[in-house]
């Protein structure tokens, strides 16, 4: 490290220190302001934010609240490279060329394999749409010395990887010259299918196989994606996770590996979301967590965790879809900066099917704009130092620990997925999402807030058949995408939409803004709004007033007396619920929208 040499030029010395206290004050005082009155930390509570795990993010980071609640000191990060893994696990980190750029493949496609590796892949993700006897034929081509392989075969996987490992032998690749990963991951499967199709005692011999012969070549993956897409919060998938990872290191020492050899067989797959904070928090926790693991099973330099970070399939909209190359960009930012060893990003078009040409295109140029334009990867641990950073990623560690532990009393991840315990935790907190998701407190961009009704519809190649039958697979958007189904469904049985006539009371700078509003919900239930004419022109059956409060304590009465008269069946306000005459139903920021839009449709009659 080089010590700069004390010139007397400190910076902000002419100023006088700002204590934390003082702060406070000021926050108070314009809390005092709106009517709250806080003062010392509640003033500062007042200002967090509640996430998930029962994480708070707090509007200020200092170096003297870096180390959380009930420890005195922040917890040592570490080296780059060195235990306990936060800044990385490895001393370079990603300077040397970026990290991996896997690119998923779910349909034996070999041009699209082609072309993705001539243009900036740098390894395979190949999934369980792919048949075992067409690998020779998707990799035809490949150079299997250069290109990593990572499978996911599901209950093909002992099959899948005899078939890899004889690609090898019969295209004359060097034993240590094959990379990749075979993709067992039996718990993986029975989260996926609620089926123990195989174990890891039929796929303790391919770890085995790969120490011995294959060092660069991992026989089992620690798949967190189920438990996220299944509604888990961050802490949830870590936890699930570790209790993979412990199982799999019992089923492999028992086998006859020693820990270390045991730790060397396991990559560890998680999704990057555009909550670029907490994925970064995410991913350098679960290097922190699996160290201690590591660590307690006596081998403490083997937890330096191998990390695939997958963009979220949960974040990914059918609507819209555009906006996902916002979102997926968003994630794979995060998950670089996060330290994330290999990272997948999802086609913007994931969701509607196979990817054309240009997603995966797009895709894979998320990942090189990021790393060759951007120079995202010449910092190791960018995000090393934040205070906000380092207390989340604190924070982060220890509910998930927490959930780990849980699910250890129970029995181990296997008996607790047998017993659906862990489904009913993940399914508590989607419930819980979900809530925030209908309120559009967490608002989905093109889907529950500024919607298209007139947006030309992405098609694509239905994608194969992904493994059911176990934990649930979620999105963000699945409730308003229910809703503008019935609207298209309404829309091709009748040639129009059902419509909603806004009537906006008084000048435009009284009106507008409710007007916005009100337009925006509706559409993002596939109701068209009207603006223009008059109720009867409109061929809307419903009514709804925009104006202000005041305007409606004038207004409001007399016009849904004239609406009424006109023919409206039922006359919605914009607005919180008030004493308003003939007014029937309202709709306000923070309202139930889902519940407000399915119900409006069911009074439409669109089924």
């Amino acid at each position: 490290m080089t010590v700069l040499p004390d010139d007397g030029l400190t910076l902000a010395s002419e100023f006088p220190e700002a204590p934390h206290e003082q702060w406070q004050h000021l926050v108070a005082g314009v809390l005092r302001k709106s009517g709250k009155e806080v003062s010392g930390d509640a003033a500062e509570d007042a200002l967090s934010t509640l996430l998930e795990d029962g994480l708070h993010v707090r509007p200020l980071y200092t170096a003297d609240t870096a180390a959380g609640p009930a420890r005195e000191t922040a917890p040592d990060a570490g080296l780059p490279g060195f235990a306990p893994y936060v800044r990385g696990g490895r001393a370079e980190g990603n300077t040397l060329g970026g990290w991996d750029v896997r690119q998923r493949h779910l349909a034996a496609d070999n041009d699209a394999v082609l072309a993705d590796l001539e243009n900036g892949v740098t390894s395979l993700w190949l999934g369980s749409g792919i048949p075992v006897s067409s690998l020779a034929a998707v990799l035809d081509g490949v150079y299997l010395d250069l290109a990593p392989i990572v499978l996911d075969a599901g209950r093909e996987t002992a099959a899948a990887a005899e078939r890899l490992l004889g690609l090898y032998g019969e295209r004359g690749v060097a034993d240590d010259a094959a990379r990749g990963n075979l993709g067992a991951d039996p718990l993986g499967h029975q989260a996926r299918t609620g089926t123990a199709a195989y174990d890891l005692a039929s796929v303790a011999g391919l770890a085995r196989r790969c120490t011995d012969r294959y060092p660069g070549l991992r026989a089992l993956t620690v798949d967190a994606l189920p438990y996220h897409e299944a509604g888990g919060s961050a802490a949830q998938e870590l936890g699930c996770s570790l209790a993979t990872g412990v199982a799999y290191l019992r089923g492999l020492t028992d086998a006859g590996l020693s820990v270390a050899e045991a730790c060397a067989q396991l990559e560890f797959r998680y999704a990057a979301t555009a909550d670029q904070f907490l994925t970064i928090a995410k991913l350098r926790a679960a290097r922190r967590l699996w160290a201690r693991v590591a660590e307690v099973c006596g081998a403490p330099g083997a937890g330096a965790q191998r990390q695939h970070a997958v963009t979220s399939p949960v974040m990914m909209t059918r609507r819209d879809p555009w906006v996902n190359m916002l979102r997926t960009t968003v994630a794979t930012l995060a998950a670089g900066v996060g330290g994330a060893d290999s990272v997948t990003v999802l086609p913007f078009d994931d969701a509607l099917g196979l990817p054309d040409a240009f997603a995966r295109r797009i895709a894979r140029n998320t990942s090189t704009v990021l790393i060759d334009e951007s120079h995202l990867a010449r910092v190791v641990d960018p995000a090393g130092g934040s205070w906000y950073v380092e207390r989340l990623t604190d924070e982060l560690a220890h509910a998930a620990w927490e959930f780990f532990q849980s699910i250890e009393q129970a029995g181990g991840q296997e008996a607790a997925l047998r017993s659906g315990a862990i489904g009913e935790r993940l399914a508590e907190t989607w419930a819980a999402r979900s809530r925030k998701l209908a309120t559009r407190r967490e608002p989905i961009t093109g889907v529950s807030e500024f919607p298209h009704l007139t947006e030309r519809t992405v098609e694509r190649a239905p994608a194969p058949a992904q493994p059911t039958g176990g934990l649930p697979r979620v999105r963000r958007d699945e409730a308003y995408e229910e809703l503008r189904a019935r609207s298209d469904a309404h829309l091709a049985a009748t040639g129009a939409r059902p419509r909603v006539y806004l009537a906006a009371l008084g000048p435009a700078a009284a009106h507008s803004a409710r007007l916005s509003f009100a337009a925006n919900l509706f559409q993002a239930g596939g109701i068209e709004p009207v603006t223009e004419g008059t109720f009867e022109e409109s061929g809307a059956r419903e009514a709804c007033l925009c104006s202000s409060d005041a305007l409606y304590a004038e207004q409001a009465g007399t016009a849904a007396a004239g609406l009424r008269a006109a023919g409206a069946e039922h006359i919605l306000l914009a607005g919180r619920p008030g004493d308003h005459p003939g007014v029937d139903s309202y709709l306000f920021a923070g309202c139930d929208a889902v519940a407000l839009l399915s119900t409006a449709l069911d009074r439409m009659g669109v089924s």
